[in-house]
């Protein structure tokens, strides 16, 4: 994790809710495959927090193996690009014409200061949701109300009913709050396709002399 996250990930570890969770996740890695590696759960954490100018909520992490590396909706170079993503990538099609990726993994976008974050931050292989409501729900809570208190001007992407739970702990007149169904297949066209999101995160980041992302 980067020096930057330090002071706050080490008061959540300390708390009853976070033990309570370590200790489940200790029990679910030595007896079942959990994704993403152990190494990886917080590498959305490597982002330096005072560069952090968008936060992305999605669900949890992809259950398939190596696919899921610590970043929402990002895989590894060598993988497929994922539903999910592709969708996300044909939205930002709609509104510029094109995107930068040429692969699923997202590091280009949390280098300019994309926080890629999920409501849960670990899932047990080939089982969605399986590690929701065991203390990641809490965590990810504080680390919305962390960054809505301590960062000015940051855009929020909430996608999906999880991620726009998080919405009631934004203050709106500081921040951008965008929110919108999944990107997943099963959701995309209730109103994902069209939310022109990207622009209006872009425009919002001009407005308060921000650099603008490179989708």
């Amino acid at each position: 994790m980067h020096e930057s996250w330090k002071p706050f990930l080490n008061s959540e570890f300390n708390k009853p809710y976070f033990k309570e969770l370590a200790n489940f996740l200790h029990e679910q890695y030595d007896k079942k495959v959990i994704f993403p590696k152990k190494t990886q759960v917080f590498r959305a954490f490597t982002t330096d927090l005072s560069n952090v100018t968008v936060v992305i909520l999605g669900q949890d992490p992809y259950h398939t193996p190596g696919s899921a590396h610590g970043l929402a909706f990002s895989v590894p170079d060598t993988q497929p690009i994922p539903p999910s993503l592709v969708n996300i990538y044909k939205e930002i099609d709609n509104e510029y014409g094109s995107h930068t990726n040429k692969t699923g993994n997202l590091k280009s976008w949390q280098d300019q200061g994309v926080l890629l974050l999920n409501n849960v931050l670990t899932v047990e292989a080939h089982r969605a949701g399986s590690h929701r409501g065991h203390g990641w729900e809490t965590f990810t809570e504080a680390v919305i109300k962390y960054l809505d208190k301590t960062r000015p001007h940051l855009v929020f992407m909430l996608w999906g009913r999880d991620a726009r739970n998080k919405a009631p702990l934004i203050n709106r007149e500081k921040h951008l709050v965008l929110e919108s169904p999944h990107p997943s297949p099963l959701s995309a066209h209730s109103g994902f396709f069209g939310n022109g999101h990207f622009k209006s995160a872009n425009a919002f980041l001009k407005q308060n002399h921000l650099p603008e992302i490179k989708w």
